[in-house]
């Protein structure tokens, strides 16, 4: 990989160019890291206090009615975002969509089980447990490198 850096007093804004023949691992960790440069934090309601929340902390998010729950060791904290505004800012190498109510961080995560009608059941290290919906079974397969192997 060649990195090349330009400083010049006459430019008004820092921009970032990538030329890349595919889209692979060490690209994305690289935007990952950008994009979770721009937010480092996430605020999070617990009645009237409003707290903060470093990602990394938080072992996932969850849709409960009208609102975005993310739940950590600490307690769970309402948020302002929806699930799609956070897929966008959280980082790829981290988190990953269960469900279209569910984004877990991959770190919290302790193992897997398959279930019915092509679902898995995962289960978190704080003993949690959710199911993935078949439609994202692929995508967390390819998040874990389970599909490594090609028979």
């Amino acid at each position: 990989m060649k990195v090349s850096l330009e400083i010049d007093q006459e430019y008004e804004q820092t921009k970032i160019i990538i030329q890349c023949q595919e889209l692979d691992d060490s690209v994305q960790e690289i935007l990952d890291f950008v994009k979770n440069r721009e937010k480092e934090f996430i605020v999070g309601k617990d009645g009237e206090m409003q707290h903060i929340l470093k990602p990394e902390d938080i072992h996932y998010f969850r849709t409960e009615e009208d609102s975005v729950i993310a739940i950590t060791a600490n307690g769970s904290y309402k948020l302002k975002e929806k699930l799609y505004e956070l897929e966008k800012i959280l980082p790829s190498n981290r988190f990953v969509r269960l469900s279209k109510s569910v984004i877990a961080n991959l770190y919290e995560l302790s193992h897997f089980e398959p279930s019915f009608n092509g679902t898995l059941c995962v289960y978190f290290k704080s003993g949690a447990k959710d199911y993935v919906t078949r439609h994202y079974v692929g995508k967390i397969r390819e998040a874990l490198k389970m599909n490594r192997r090609k028979d």
